[in-house]
């Protein structure tokens, strides 16, 4: 309460009452006032300034009339709270693949508070350089996080990456070396692609199904050329969301052992199905190197990644890569990433992305066309197969003039004709209702037929 309020009239011109409220105006400016404080009562402060009543009533009703002050029946005039500025129309990004917004205030006031509490471990947190593998605790808080995927996981097998692209670089390029060839899936992760060319790789691309990489075209490749690798992310793929059958990895997995190829498992979205087949590092531990990061199931600002090699030579290797590029996983966020896994946060967070990603596939599957897209009920992203109206960059060029962003199939394709089809994210909009509007947004362009717009010119 400010009952103590007066304002400076000192050097007030023109009427008393005007000079009153632009002394709540500028008070409220300053921080002076805050919003939500009572104002004197306006006997009191007609008293303590010597005017009249009147003088002073007039003065908050012309602070009313200004939505400077509320008044309150039977309490008296408050100084009214800032409103929240009205939501604007803006460009909707579905073109990242980010997990979703989740609804919870106490889960992220924890998560921000478990942060903080880490000033207690010291300067030695900030002011050190650990060992490129990631300090004793970081590898047990990555085997405890995996414990569902590859139970019994020794520590010591575990290096710390700063991101699973990082960890793909080390990997990949401890593989195979310029000119030489590895193999992934037709459509792929497009930070694969980049790596390749970067490393000057050969890619061959695998023709896929509806469960991923057929083991023909793998065995076809390992029979006409020496495959140094193969690539793949058997749950949850990206783009096509597809997750291989239990039958389907144990038969790539022969196919790799029988020409001793090394696979290269990236299962960035491993943990957020409820159930699924276990990974290729469970059925062949002696050929793989997995990699499990926490950007899709906890928090892309981590860049924390846990690779697992296949023997400990090639994890030495792997980890010489590592600090040949990036010299070591950042210790703070690893640090962050240890103290929610073992409180138990990084958990609660999947479960709550988890949650949030169910109830955007249900609000895709109400307003797309039914068979029109591949999904997975506990995935953010979806497959989008175009009718014959339209062509993938038609399509896209629309959805950008009514402000929106999707990826076209040429972004992930290793091969030549991708298919007439885009990668819609559905975890950038902050919120439900954003996504449904996009959404019933998407769903009428696919009503209708390309219309040319400036940005096809």
């Amino acid at each position: 309460m400010s009952d103590s309020w007066r304002p400076d009239l000192g050097r007030a011109a023109g009427p008393v009452y005007l000079a009153i409220a632009e002394a709540i105006a500028a008070d409220l400016a300053a921080g002076r006032l805050a919003p939500g404080e009572r104002l004197p009562p306006q006997r009191t402060l007609a008293q303590h300034l010597g005017i009249d009543f009147t003088t002073v009533s007039r003065a908050y009703a012309e602070a009313r009339r200004r939505g400077l002050v509320e008044g309150r029946v039977g309490q008296g005039t408050y100084v009214r709270a800032a409103e929240p500025p009205a939501p604007r129309a803006g460009p909707v990004d579905l073109s990242m693949n980010l997990p979703p917004h989740f609804e919870d205030a106490a889960l992220t006031a924890r998560m921000w508070r478990e942060a903080g509490e880490l000033q207690a471990t010291g300067l030695d947190l900030l002011l050190r350089y650990q060992e490129a593998g990631g300090a004793l605790a970081d590898r047990e808080a990555g085997a405890l996080w995996l414990r569902d995927r590859l139970p019994g996981l020794d520590p010591e097998r575990i290096t710390v990456c700063p991101g699973a692209q990082s960890a793909l670089l080390a990997v990949i390029g401890t593989l195979a070396a310029p000119g030489e060839i590895i193999c992934a899936e037709a459509l792929t992760y497009p930070g694969l692609k980049a790596l390749a060319a970067q490393l000057r790789l050969t890619v061959i691309g695998l023709a896929m199904d509806a469960e991923g990489v057929l083991p023909e075209a793998f065995a076809a490749a390992c029979r006409d050329h020496a495959v140094k690798a193969l690539c793949c992310t058997p749950t949850l793929q990206n783009p096509t969301t597809a997750t291989m059958s239990l039958a389907r990895r144990e038969a790539l997995v022969a196919i790799a052992r029988d020409h001793a190829v090394p696979i290269v498992e990236d299962d960035a979205y491993g943990l957020l199905p409820q159930d699924s087949p276990p990974p290729l590092a469970a059925l062949a531990p002696e050929l793989t190197f997995h990699i499990a990061g926490l950007a899709k199931h906890v928090s892309p600002a981590l860049r924390i990644a846990y690779l697992i090699a296949p023997d400990s030579r090639s994890g030495a290797r792997v980890r010489a890569a590592i600090r040949a590029t990036a010299a070591m996983a950042s210790p703070l966020t690893a640090a962050i990433a240890t103290g929610w896994i073992t409180s138990g946060v990084a958990h609660q967070v999947r479960d709550a992305i988890r949650a949030e990603a169910r109830a955007r596939q249900r609000l895709a599957a109400r307003l797309l066309p039914a068979g029109s897209f591949a999904a997975h009920p506990d995935g953010f992203h979806l497959w989008l197969t175009l009718p014959t109206a339209w062509t993938r960059g038609e399509f896209a060029i629309q959805l950008r003039a009514s402000g929106m962003g999707v990826v076209v199939s040429d972004a992930f394709a290793t091969v030549a004709g991708p298919p007439e089809a885009v990668r819609i994210g559905l975890g950038g909009p902050g919120s439900r209702a954003q996504i449904e509007r996009a959404l019933a947004a998407i769903a009428d362009t696919l009503d209708g037929a390309p219309v040319m717009t400036s940005a096809a010119v």
